[in-house]
C-alpha cells in the first residue's frame, strides 16, 4: 500500500513539475535549435584547431602575415597595411558587418562580375585584389588554406540552403536624391575623423614592432581599398557605415539617419585612393553590373556621377526594361 501510494505521489509530482515547466522546456528546445557562431578557442590543439586558428589570425591581422611590410617578401601578398577584419567586423562574426559565417556551402556560384562561376578561394582572391589592393593567393599556399578553414568552420552546423539573418552589410531605405559628399563631410568630422583622422589616413599602430597595421583603417589613400573592392560601391558603404559605425554600433542601434549615413559614405568614396587595373571589363554581362558601380561601361544611358552617388530607382527601372527584352543568361542579376 505504502509502496503504491509512493508510486501514485511519484507520478503527480511529475505530472506537476512538466506542467510547471512545460513552457520553459519548450523555449530551450526551441532555443536549442537556433545556431550560434561557433567558438574557435573551444578547437583542440590539434592540426585542424591549429589550421582554423590560423585563418583568423590572417583575418584579424593580415598585414602582420602577408601585408607589404612582412620580412618575408614572398609572402607580401597584400598591397596595404588593412586586415581583413576591417572590413569583416570581430573575425568575419558580426552580423552586418559583412559576416563571414554561413558562406562556405554557398560555393562554387556563379560571380556576375567575372562572368563565371568561382570558388570560395576564387572569393578571397578578389577581396586580396580590390580591398587589399594585393596580389591573388596561390591556391595551395598555406594562407588560402588557413582562410578557406576558418571560413569553412564559421559554417559549421549551417544547414544546407539556409541563408543565415545577418550577412551583408544590411539595407535601409535609399534616398531620391543623389548622396552628397559636401553634406557628408561635416558628418565625417563630427562622428568619423576622430578615429579615422581628420585626412581619412587611419591611425597606424606602434612603429617600430611586428604589429604592421592600424588601430583604426585609413578610408581613402594609397594604404586604403582601391577603386574596384565593394566598399567603393555607394550602397555597400552606406549600409555599412550606418549598421556599423561609429565604432560601437550595431545593427539594433544605429547612430547615425540614414541620410547621414549616405552623404557621409558618399564623402568617403569621393576621396582619391589607389586605382585597380581592368575595371573596364569587370560584369562582361552589363546587364548584371549593380547599379552603384563608380565605373563603366555600362548597358543604359545613365552618367557614372548618378552610379556612383544616385538616385539608384531610374538606373534599376532601365535595366529591368532592357532585361526583359534581353534573352536568357546564365546567373541572376545582383
Amino acid at each position: 500500500m505504502i509502496t503504491r501510494m509512493a508510486c501514485w505521489g511519484a507520478a503527480l509530482f511529475t505530472c506537476v513539475a512538466w506542467s510547471l515547466l512545460g513552457p520553459f522546456a519548450a523555449t530551450a528546445q526551441e532555443t536549442a535549435k537556433v545556431w550560434t557562431v561557433p567558438e574557435v578557442g573551444a578547437l583542440p590543439d590539434n592540426e585542424f584547431g591549429r589550421l582554423v586558428r590560423r585563418g583568423r589570425d590572417l583575418i584579424t591581422a593580415t598585414y602582420a602575415h602577408i601585408g607589404p611590410e612582412v620580412p618575408a617578401v614572398a609572402h607580401r601578398y597584400a598591397g596595404n597595411n588593412l586586415a581583413c577584419g576591417n572590413c569583416h567586423l570581430e573575425a568575419g562574426t558580426k552580423k552586418f558587418g559583412l559576416a563571414l559565417f554561413g558562406l562556405y556551402a554557398e560555393y562554387p556560384r556563379y560571380n556576375a562580375r567575372s562572368g563565371e562561376e568561382i570558388t570560395i578561394a576564387g572569393r578571397i582572391n578578389g577581396c586580396m585584389m580590390r580591398s587589399m589592393n594585393g596580389q591573388a593567393l596561390p591556391l595551395d599556399a598555406p594562407q588560402m588554406q588557413a582562410i578557406v578553414a576558418y571560413i569553412k568552420f564559421l559554417s559549421t552546423g549551417v544547414p544546407p540552403g539556409q541563408e543565415l539573418p545577418g550577412l551583408g552589410a544590411g539595407k535601409m531605405p535609399e534616398l531620391t536624391r543623389a548622396a552628397e559628399p559636401a553634406r557628408g563631410e561635416p558628418v565625417y568630422a563630427r562622428a568619423c575623423a576622430t578615429c579615422h583622422g581628420s585626412d581619412g589616413a587611419g591611425v597606424r599602430r606602434s612603429i617600430p614592432s611586428v604589429d604592421l597595421g592600424y588601430v583604426m583603417p585609413p578610408l581613402w589613400g594609397r594604404d586604403s581599398f582601391n577603386d574596384g573592392a565593394g566598399m567603393a560601391r555607394l550602397i555597400t558603404a552606406a549600409n555599412f557605415v550606418h549598421f556599423n559605425m561609429p565604432h560601437g554600433t550595431d545593427y539594433l542601434n544605429p547612430q547615425l539617419t540614414a541620410e547621414e549615413a549616405w552623404d557621409v559614405a558618399a564623402f568617403m568614396i569621393s576621396q582619391p585612393r589607389s586605382h585597380k587595373a581592368g575595371l573596364e571589363h569587370d560584369y562582361p554581362d552589363l546587364l548584371q553590373k549593380p547599379v552603384d558601380t563608380p565605373y563603366g561601361p555600362y548597358a543604359e544611358g545613365f552618367s557614372e556621377q548618378q552610379h556612383k552617388y544616385g538616385p539608384f530607382a531610374p538606373i534599376r527601372a532601365a535595366l529591368s526594361k532592357l532585361r526583359a527584352n534581353a534573352p536568357a543568361r546564365t546567373g541572376a542579376p545582383r
